[in-house]
């Protein structure tokens, strides 16, 4: 646990180095944050509830969806891929600590980074202009524990989908399809609810709800007692499992490695 401490530490102090970019980045959201927030609203103008959001719900989402982005790093991340294609894995596979737990506990320290100085500016920004909704306390803490399961989930399968690296000279086609698919599915981009009902089927048997939509949902109070219980078992499930399936890719990856070059 003392290992996997130091490089969660690591992994917060390296974007700390960087004030300006997360500034900027949080300056980005906020803008972001507010053309959404009118487009949404403008849809209510004639109506009152849409999929058992009501404007309130919608706005927060908004301001939480933004608070959220880099947290759980929505957006493409490459390093693994780029370290397998310079040929860097090769160090990093003789360490004695494997790269996915690595990876893990680096990401788990960046987070913390990203909610505290790049998500909760533009929601208190957001706050400050429209009526949003607040969490009661136990919604408050199942929420802390529903994005860190969201943390969890995305890094599997960021780090799945950089495996490609091992197998594909360009990996980009795999990385940007995959990132197009996770912003769809996870409600980064609409509410699930604001779905068609086939659609919303589909996006509630895969992993990526597990991402944005649900810790919202969370905070919002959308779920309670049992169901609350069932949506963070869900979480854990697809973190597991995605886990399990980087494992295995890195595994595979790791026995037909051919370093370019040499």
């Amino acid at each position: 646990m003392r290992l996997d401490w130091e490089l969660a530490r690591r992994g917060y102090r390296r974007y700390a180095a960087y004030p300006a970019a997360t500034a900027a980045g949080a300056f980005t959201n906020t803008i972001f944050g507010f053309v959404q927030a009118y487009i949404l609203l403008a849809v209510y103008r004639h109506r009152v509830d849409i999929g058992g959001y009501s404007a309130a719900d919608v706005v927060t989402y908004v301001w939480l969806a933004q608070a959220l982005i880099m947290t759980v790093h929505v957006f493409g991340w490459q390093e693994l891929a780029l370290r397998i294609r310079d040929g860097s894995i090769a160090t990093d596979l003789a360490r004695p600590i494997d790269p996915l737990r690595y990876w893990l506990a680096f990401d788990l320290g960046r987070a913390p980074y990203h909610f505290l100085f790049r998500g909760v500016p533009p929601f208190v920004i957001g706050a400050l202009v429209f009526d949003l909704r607040y969490p009661s306390p136990g919604d408050a803490v199942a929420f802390a524990v529903s994005v860190t399961l969201a943390v969890v989930v995305s890094l599997a399968f960021r780090f799945l989908y950089n495996s490609a690296a091992f197998w594909l000279l360009d990996y980009r086609g795999v990385v940007t399809f995959s990132i197009t698919v996770s912003l769809f599915f996870s409600g980064m981009i609409l509410p699930l609810a604001f779905f068609p009902v086939w659609l919303r089927a589909i996006a509630h048997v895969l992993p990526f709800q597990s991402i944005i939509q649900v810790p919202i949902d969370v905070y919002l109070g959308k779920h309670a007692g049992a169901s609350l219980a069932g949506v963070l078992v869900l979480q854990a499930f697809w973190a597991l499992a995605l886990l399990a399936l980087g494992r295995a890719a890195l595994a595979a990856g790791t026995r037909k490695l051919v370093i370019q070059g040499g």
